[in-house]
């Protein structure tokens, strides 16, 4: 059995399909049909189910799946140890996030510390966050809400209260706060359905008895204070997001009703690198600092 095989199965395993499998990949569809029947030869069992290009993992694939991943993690965790021994001064973080907005801040304290590490961000959403992180191929996550797992770390950070931000000109806008049931008859902007702000939001309002009104859905969230500003709807906004607007007025949420946890997250099996540690500390005397 070759490593090779490994890492062209787990591809194969996660796309389901040789055309996509082989361009991921770069290699011709030939070669790539050739190492997976060699594989499932020194096995001695089929692991796919064929449907013309298609295929399908079957019992045998997703038990081998499972060892292969991890067979594959602890080689690239060895390689990622020695770099970092070999190298301590330089490296890259990969990184992921479902909130955004406080990471322009944690960045900046971080590149002062160290200023040859690079950094690898993705906007995420959960669920796709939760795959990174049960794969190992991210450092650290921030995330709203928090994710639980047997292989995640989570460590709450912060507790995060979300506002309703409205135009100047709006009806509410000499309010300072507000209750949720105020708002069932208004148009909201927002970020899709999978972001952990919107979910939340969604499971509160619908516990007080409405579902907001979307006008506008997107991947964005720097763009809803725009669209707040050009009065195509009010928006929730984590008061970690919020930007002095002349424009827009934030109003408390009373009772409390509204607040987000933001966590950082890390695979426990993944190596954590002296820069990683760093980070975790950076993050950490952040939020420290913003809660004071």
């Amino acid at each position: 059995m070759e490593l090779l095989q490994l890492e062209y199965f787990l591809v194969v395993a996660r796309l389901e399909h040789v055309t996509e499998a082989a361009r991921s990949l770069h290699v011709t569809q030939s070669s790539l049909s050739k190492t997976i029947q060699r594989l499932e030869e020194d096995l001695g069992v089929p692991l796919f189910d064929r449907i013309g290009r298609n295929l399908r993992l079957n019992e045998f694939g997703s038990r081998f799946l499972r060892r292969a991943e991890r067979a594959l993690f602890e080689l690239k965790q060895g390689k990622q140890e020695l770099n970092d021994l070999s190298s301590r001064e330089h490296g890259t973080l990969e990184l992921a996030v479902t909130t955004a907005s406080t990471l322009p801040n944690i960045l900046r304290e971080f590149r002062k510390k160290q200023p040859n590490i690079q950094f690898h961000v993705q906007m995420l959403t959960t669920q796709e966050m939760v795959t990174l992180l049960h794969r190992g191929e991210i450092d650290f996550c921030l995330s709203s809400p928090p994710i639980e797992g047997d292989d995640i770390e989570c460590q709450i950070v912060y507790i995060d209260p979300i506002l309703v931000a409205v135009p100047k000109g709006h009806r509410l806008a000499d309010r300072s706060s507000i209750s949720l049931t105020e708002l069932k008859d208004e148009w909201f902007v927002g970020v899709k359905r999978g972001y952990g702000t919107r979910d939340l939001v969604d499971s509160v309002c619908k516990s007080v008895g409405f579902v907001p009104k979307y006008v506008y859905e997107g991947d964005e969230p720097a763009r809803l204070t725009a669209l707040v500003e050009a009065e195509i709807g009010i928006a929730f906004i984590p008061s970690t997001a919020r930007y002095s607007q002349e424009h827009i007025k934030y109003l408390q949420v009373e009772n409390h009703e509204l607040v987000r946890e933001i966590a950082l997250l890390w695979h426990r099996s993944r190596y954590i690198s002296r820069a990683a540690m760093e980070f975790r500390e950076v993050v950490e005397e952040y939020f420290e600092a913003i809660s004071k």
